[in-house]
């Protein structure tokens, strides 16, 4: 990933929607993460996140599909309208090897359902550095991508046995755009 030559993230290209990924934390700072966009049959590599950074993906608006892959697979559901941007924590948790990472929705009413104030948003919004694909992480993709389906095809199964409540939980809506 190289960093951007602009730090302000611009509005989703016409007739598009935009999710902004971000990640900013202590625990697994250390492993990388790795972002797909797997609606339909083909896995689109999105980009590769460390710590501390922000990628910014524009895409059909419509239902998507999102994967963050480490050591295991994990997704975050979408239904997306044109013209707005959505937001995303990339968190990382304890595995077995090294970290796992999930990407939890960040949702029109975050702050009234957390009891607290958007100012957490707003400071992973600024102190992430917004980062680009560099033709090492393409080809890191490229590289790799046997082993990103293999866990596609492990986890994907595991994702649709979740309850409607955790999956929604786990989905963004148009109205959680700006």
């Amino acid at each position: 990933m190289t960093v951007s030559d602009t730090q302000q993230l611009a509005p989703p290209k016409e007739g598009q929607a935009q999710v902004i990924f971000m990640r900013s934390s202590f625990v697994g700072s250390a492993i990388n993460a790795s972002l797909y966009d797997v609606t339909g049959d083909e896995v689109r590599f999105i980009g590769i996140m460390a710590n501390g950074t922000k990628v910014a993906y524009d895409t059909q608006p419509g239902e998507r599909v999102f994967m963050v892959v480490s050591e295991a697979a994990d997704f975050m559901e979408a239904d997306l309208a044109p013209g707005k941007n959505y937001f995303s924590i990339v968190t990382p948790r304890m595995g077995a090897w090294k970290a796992r990472f999930s990407m939890w929705p960040i949702k029109a009413d975050s702050a009234a359902k957390y009891n607290t104030t958007m100012s957490e948003f707003d400071k992973w919004k600024e102190s992430t550095t917004l980062v680009n694909n560099s033709d090492k992480a393409r080809l890191w993709f490229l590289n790799n991508a046997d082993s990103v389906d293999k866990k596609y095809e492990d986890y994907w199964p595991v994702w649709q046995e979740k309850s409607e409540e955790d999956i929604a939980q786990r989905t963004l809506t148009p109205g959680d755009g700006q």
